[in-house]
């Protein structure tokens, strides 16, 4: 029997998003964002998308395959993204699976923002897991990260649908995935896939001729090193002014005994105060 990816509307992340995720390792969510917002982080994000070099000629044995685009500190550059990385599906999600691993007092911080564009004739990309960056924890391990991907465009098995393995984050680090057990998300624009740390996933091969469009916000133990450096990937400057949840979410204020910084008269324990 062929693995599938569990699939809900956004009225029942509430009731059963946690069990889907706690069982497959990942789950789609549909009917999250609107036409509007997509077309929003298209434009947005349009300056970035085209200065960013596409390498025409591909390695099989890199970690990112050719014929992409990828553009980070998304931050910085949209809006329309800021609102999603502060999603209250989000929290609800990270509040669940990431809460109970941080320090007493401390929490969850923002990890990973990327726009993705495959094109056509892109490779699949080598199937990891989001956590893969922190080895000293045995496979499986506990739960340290928790990602999400936007579909701006829709996504196919065709067109580069992300790839997962449900019910790999259960696995013991030697089990090789099986073709069957990989399936392609499948999901129209505006829906949301969310997925464990745990989880096997990768970048989907394109063998149409349309360019497919996702965002990729993923989140991680406040305690970890962020895989994106948040605080030069967003200026002070622009950070000082976003909302405290969000300057909490980018790692500017302290998390426990970590992070402490001194700027121009302000703390990080208030970042947002003028000096």
């Amino acid at each position: 029997m062929r693995a599938e990816i569990p699939r809900i509307g956004k009225d029942e992340v509430e009731r059963r998003g946690v069990e889907l995720l706690e069982e497959a390792g990942c789950v789609v969510v549909t009917d999250v964002i609107s036409p509007a917002q997509c077309a929003a982080v298209r434009a947005e994000l349009a300056e970035q998308m085209a200065s960013t070099r596409v390498a025409t000629e591909d390695n099989p044995d890199d970690f990112y395959p050719g014929l992409t685009r990828r553009v980070t500190s998304l931050v910085a550059y949209s809006e329309t993204v800021r609102g999603f990385v502060m999603h209250p599906m989000c929290k609800d999600v990270c509040d669940h699976f990431l809460l109970p691993n941080c320090t007493p007092g401390g929490r969850y911080q923002l990890h990973v923002t990327a726009a993705l564009e495959i094109g056509p004739g892109a490779r699949k990309q080598i199937l990891h897991r989001e956590e893969d960056p922190f080895p000293f924890f045995p496979v499986p391990r506990p739960n340290l990260v928790v990602a999400t991907m936007w579909a701006i465009s829709d996504f196919t098995a065709v067109n580069g649908g992300t790839l997962l393995v449900p019910g790999s984050h259960k696995w013991e680090a030697d089990r090789v995935a099986e073709p069957d057990e990989i399936c392609a998300a499948e999901m129209p624009a505006g829906s949301v896939l969310f997925w464990m740390g745990g989880t096997l996933h990768g970048g989907g091969a394109n063998v149409s001729d349309q360019w497919r469009y996702g965002v990729i916000l993923t989140y991680s133990l406040g305690w970890l090193r962020q895989e994106e450096n948040e605080s030069l990937a967003v200026p002070y400057g622009m950070a000082k002014n976003f909302p405290r949840e969000l300057q909490d979410l980018l790692g500017n204020t302290v998390n426990g005994a970590l992070g402490f910084h001194f700027y121009k008269g302000r703390t990080a324990e208030d970042p947002a105060q003028d000096s």
